[in-house]
């Protein structure tokens, strides 16, 4: 099965809820174990954590890491549809064609020598879980390594930065009146929009970075009101903020909280992510990037987060690599089919390059 036809195949499965999930982890397990790789299993919520693992153990360790899990969709963008180089469907760019050719390279990767693969397959990256998740549990069980790569949309470049996630739950309050004589109350749902276009004109959210031109400042939900005919006098608003490498979320917490009639109820935080470009596991990448790609392939920042920061927290350099689409989260989601070829050839050459290239450095490798 080729890495459109696997592509294709995990698309079906509706991966947006825990049965979807698990119907996908037992295919790729199958899949996996019927070309000779032996997979492990672990759990999280109920949910399956696979890995694998291919090569020699007496080398450095690299990981493949990927998620089956996808953001909610309508029903017919499960069913792909190819048209030309694109497959279109939900999660085929976020990220299952990356999973697929990475699945694809493992099984090219069986009789890897000087150097191990370790595929890590989770089902909460796209979760608003803070703690306990499911990269974070396969790490500290030891399935980790010495260098990752998480095949998030990069469209083949190597994504060296990526911003940090400040997710707010903010309750902006009104006063309650009559529906038929608004101009006696005060809208909190009115007032929560004006405090979201605060947000957007706060400081922080005009400042900019080496690789990011400003923050993403999204209003995620709104929840207010309680009856038709009366002026609502509270309001939740969820804001999800991607803040930039150098920037403070306390600070930025203190402006938002700063803001008249706003009270911050919950966050959820995860810190950007930065990985040194002359990391040796890096230039090799990048060396092997180079041969499928005719631009410069360093030069990536990612506006949206990932799991690539549970491993840098651990001590584990890590990477966001992906093949070439657009339009995740979105109604018409794709993946170059050519890219995919192109982005396991990368995988498969850079493995396969390391016993040469990083000879005598692994005592060297990990983040201090």
């Amino acid at each position: 099965m080729d890495a459109r036809a696997l592509t294709e195949r995990l698309i079906r499965y509706d991966t947006s809820d825990g049965e979807g999930i698990r119907k996908a982890a037992g295919f790729a397990k199958g899949w996996l174990e019927s070309r000779d790789i032996p997979v492990d299993e672990l759990e999280i919520r109920g949910l399956p954590l696979l890995t694998a693992r291919v090569g020699s153990s007496a080398g450095p360790t690299v990981v493949f890491h990927g998620h089956l899990d996808v953001v909610p969709a309508r029903s017919e963008q499960f069913e792909p549809v190819v048209e030309g180089d694109r497959i279109y469907g939900r999660g085929a760019y976020d990220m299952k064609g990356a999973l697929a050719a990475m699945m694809g390279a493992l099984q090219e990767l069986r009789d890897a020598r000087g150097v191990q693969v370790l595929l890590a397959v989770v089902p909460d990256e796209e979760s608003e879980e803070e703690i306990d998740r499911g990269t974070e549990v396969l790490i500290k069980s030891g399935y980790t390594g010495d260098f990752a790569i998480t095949g998030e949309p990069t469209d083949l470049h190597v994504g060296v930065q990526a911003k940090g996630v400040l997710a707010m739950r903010l309750e902006v309050t009104g006063m309650a009146a009559h529906g038929a004589t608004p101009w006696l109350g005060d809208n909190a749902i009115l007032k929560a929009l004006d405090t979201f276009r605060s947000i957007e004109s706060l400081p922080f959210a005009r400042e900019s970075s080496e690789l990011f031109d400003r923050p993403s400042i999204n209003l995620g939900r709104i929840l207010g009101g309680d009856a038709l005919n009366k002026v609502p006098d509270f309001c939740v608003i969820d804001v999800d903020i991607r803040y930039l490498p150098g920037q403070d979320p306390q600070d930025i917490r203190r402006q938002v909280s700063e803001l008249p009639d706003v009270a911050i109820r919950a966050q959820f935080h995860r810190t950007p992510a930065i990985v040194d470009r002359n990391n040796p596991f890096v230039r090799v990448l990048g060396e092997s990037v180079g041969k499928v790609l005719d631009s410069e392939p360093m030069s990536v920042g990612r506006d949206g987060a990932s799991d690539a920061i549970c491993f840098i927290t651990a001590g584990v350099p890590a990477v966001e690599f992906g093949p070439i689409g657009a339009g995740h989260h979105g109604p018409q989601e794709w993946v170059s089919v050519a890219s995919l070829e192109s982005y396991r050839r990368a995988l498969v050459d850079f493995v396969r390059l390391i016993p040469d290239r990083l000879s005598g450095e692994r005592p060297h490798l990990r983040i201090a």
